[in-house]
């Protein structure tokens, strides 16, 4: 079609054709070329182009699959410090005597009250040979308390057991053998999930253990019953409020402090029998500034609607605010002297059962460790 033109035109002009076609050919040429060129760069620039698109693209989803590696190893990385100090430091489970001292205290009961023909009630405990002469239902078990579950070796405990024993006398009536203390050896197997206990041997009775002698208590001073001390008017009127209702709460506590009244009142009235603190001596009527704290032990006399009194300690922390004393804590034990400690006391131990009757095979249950 161009060429058409050109030769109509040339034609008009009285041109030479030999000359235009020699001239015009390679112009033609070079100007397809130049086309042709122009194709292939941009041809080839989308094909670069469509290269780079798919190289990041595989990139991205390189990168997306990865993820969660990275993750990993990134948890791991930064979790090795504490893994490695948890293994030189392990943690200590302090309820892992639970379960030993759990399963003693069932088997010390069934124990008691087990006689002959009855064996069988100590095998989910002890597997064991077991040949009981005295009737069943000799002694009971009143009440149980683990006193002390010590692992000796792993997964084996020496568990005593504090009971409160009842012994059926002759006439057929239950009286009061006292508190009396059987060991047990326990061994457990297992994980925290699922444990398994059993008893290697039958229960041993033991010797009460001694008792301590408490440390002194941190309060020096004591102020009597009487209430000329603000301090000890704000601790009576505050357990008026707490075990007696009466009152509010909120009138004697330091702002912020939110304690509630023991429900359903148990007392009708409470009356002060003893003060203590860790104040000086010469602590006056005057309440000091803003911010001073105080310590003091409580003693009460409490008395119920049928008219039984019942004492009571109590151990409280006052601050100062505005010319009064506030209740600011309700302690959870009271405080003791920083150096003070508890010490044996001289020919006395824990409460232990008297003399025990013989039973009715003729022989008293042992005594001594």
């Amino acid at each position: 079609m161009k060429r058409a033109r050109r030769k109509a035109r040339r034609e008009q002009q009285d041109w030479p054709e030999d000359s235009v076609a020699e001239t015009s050919e390679p112009a033609q040429t070079e100007q397809d070329d130049v086309d042709e060129q122009q194709s292939i760069g941009w041809k080839t620039s989308t094909a670069g182009l469509a290269g780079l698109t798919r190289l990041a693209r595989a990139g991205t989803w390189a990168l997306i699959a990865s993820g969660p590696l990275i993750g990993v190893m990134a948890l791991f990385g930064s979790s090795a410090p504490a893994q490695s100090a948890a293994k030189a430091t392990p943690a200590v489970k302090s309820s892992a005597s639970t379960g030993p001292a759990g399963f003693a205290q069932l088997f010390v009961g069934a124990y008691l009250e087990a006689g002959e023909g009855t064996e069988q009630n100590l095998a989910p405990y002890y597997s064991g040979s077991v040949a009981l002469t005295h009737p069943a239902g000799t002694r009971s078990a009143l009440r149980t308390q683990a006193m002390d579950a010590r692992e000796v070796s792993p997964g084996y405990w020496s568990v005593t057991v504090a009971v409160n024993v009842a012994a059926k006398s002759k006439k057929g009536g239950y009286t009061d053998a006292g508190v009396q203390y059987f060991r047990v050896g326990v061994q457990s197997t297992g994980s925290d999930d699922t444990s398994a206990y059993t008893a290697v041997s039958l229960p041993a009775q033991v010797a009460a253990p001694a008792a301590l002698k408490p440390g002194d208590l941190g309060y020096p001073t004591s102020r009597g019953s009487g209430s000329s001390d603000p301090a000890s008017d704000t601790a009576a009127s505050f357990l008026k409020a707490y075990v007696a209702g009466q009152g509010e709460l909120d009138r004697y506590t330091s702002p912020g402090v939110h304690l509630s009244p023991v429900v359903p009142t148990p007392y009708t009235s409470i009356k002060l029998t003893s003060v203590q603190d860790n104040s000086e001596d010469n602590a006056g009527t005057k309440v000091p500034g803003d911010g001073v704290r105080r310590r003091l032990l409580v003693s009460i006399d409490a008395t119920d609607a049928d008219g039984n009194t019942f004492p009571l300690t109590y151990a409280l922390g006052l601050t100062a605010r505005a010319g009064r004393w506030e209740v600011s804590s309700l302690d959870d034990a009271p405080a003791t002297a920083a150096t003070s400690k508890p010490s044996s006391a001289p020919n006395s131990a824990a409460p232990s059962a008297p003399s025990a009757p013989s039973t009715p095979g003729g022989s008293a249950p042992p005594s001594g460790s």
